[in-house]
């Protein structure tokens, strides 16, 4: 069985340094080189800047400009929010506590920044899950999608996007629900002084796991399996339609079609990068406590900085897929959005 290793003050001081110096049970500081250390800095900054730039380029774009004023991309606004305050508020920290191993800021914020962190990760699956759903009653079911998609249904996707996950977040943390049944374990050999460890016992982890991520994950597997299927059978019947009045007739809807599809097919992608950065982390929540907590700390760290990339790749993906994005930021680093009715330029949203 590995835990983090705590020992006190008198133990090894000659050759460890701790992050509490003068507290026996203090937490260990990490034994890299300087070298390494800045390295890791560098790094972190580079993902927390690009994290950061990256979604505020998509608040800025989607809040300014009117062309883009849609339900889906009311989510999306939304879902940027919460990459950029993951960015602002939860990566610094973490950087810290990685290079480090050690927290600096407090019993109580650990608790607000596991919290909070816990929360926005959450949200930011479950954005996607109400985007899977607006993009199949977009792509499947296009005359009655203005009816059942519109803007109170969206902010209420919205309002249960942020709540949900906030609530589930910290009742869970400040209640100390995550540890309960394995309390021995975590105050004899997980906690200590100096330290901010994000900790799961066997059942918290497993129902952390199926509410954050398996769950909201499976249900969107689903739903863009089913978009995939109508989508090809639309095509197909187009294909295979017998006269060229029909043909005509049905191309004035296929142009919005292929439309919805493409935003379809580019929001699957965000949502396999999702399930792609953070499925080691969520499986071994999950797995960890029922294998006497064998994951060495380092790789559990590791895999939660792997799961703060999908936050940096979102925005990347919508300037690699959409010109709307390319030519907003183009107008957000020309300055041009300051002129006056810059918030009605055509972007040529597809």
């Amino acid at each position: 069985m590995q835990y983090p290793v705590y020992l006190s003050g008198s133990e090894l001081s000659g050759r460890m340094q701790f992050c509490c110096e003068s507290v026996n049970g203090s937490c260990i500081k990490s034994s890299w080189s300087n070298s390494i250390r800045i390295s890791m800095y560098i790094l972190m900054v580079c993902i927390i800047l690009a994290t950061v730039a990256g979604n505020l380029t998509v608040i800025i774009s989607i809040s300014h400009f009117k062309q883009l004023h849609t339900p889906t991309n009311f989510l999306i606004l939304s879902m940027a929010a919460v990459d950029f305050l993951l960015g602002c508020f939860i990566m610094p920290y973490s950087m810290v506590r990685s290079v480090e191993h050690c927290w600096y800021f407090g019993e109580l914020f650990c608790k607000i920044h596991t919290s909070t962190d816990i929360m926005l990760s959450t949200a930011s699956i479950f954005h996607l899950s109400f985007i899977s759903v607006d993009r199949y009653y977009a792509v499947c079911d296009p005359l009655r999608y203005k009816s059942k998609i519109n803007t109170f249904i969206i902010l209420v996707m919205i309002f249960i996007s942020w709540t949900i996950p906030a609530i589930f977040a910290f009742v869970m943390i400040f209640l100390e629900l995550n540890v309960r049944g394995a309390e021995e374990i975590f105050y004899n050999h997980i906690h200590c002084v100096g330290g901010c460890f994000v900790f799961f016992s066997e059942t918290s982890g497993v129902i952390a796991s199926m509410f954050s991520f398996y769950i909201p994950g499976f249900v969107m597997l689903c739903v863009y399996g089913k978009i995939y299927a109508i989508a090809k059978r639309q095509a197909r019947s187009i294909k295979d339609a017998s006269s060229q009045t029909q043909i005509r007739l049905e191309m004035k809807h296929h142009i919005s079609r292929s439309r919805e599809r493409k935003a379809a097919k580019t929001l699957g992608i965000v949502m396999g990068v999702f399930l792609l950065c953070w499925t080691p982390f969520f499986f071994c929540t999950a797995t960890d406590p029922f294998m006497n907590y064998v994951t060495p700390p380092v790789l559990i760290d590791a895999l939660v900085w792997f799961g703060y990339l999908n936050s940096t790749f979102n925005p990347i993906v919508y300037a690699f897929f959409y010109t709307w994005f390319r030519r907003a930021l183009k107008m957000i680093l020309l300055g041009k959005i300051f002129q006056q009715d810059s918030s009605r330029t055509q972007l040529f949203l597809e």
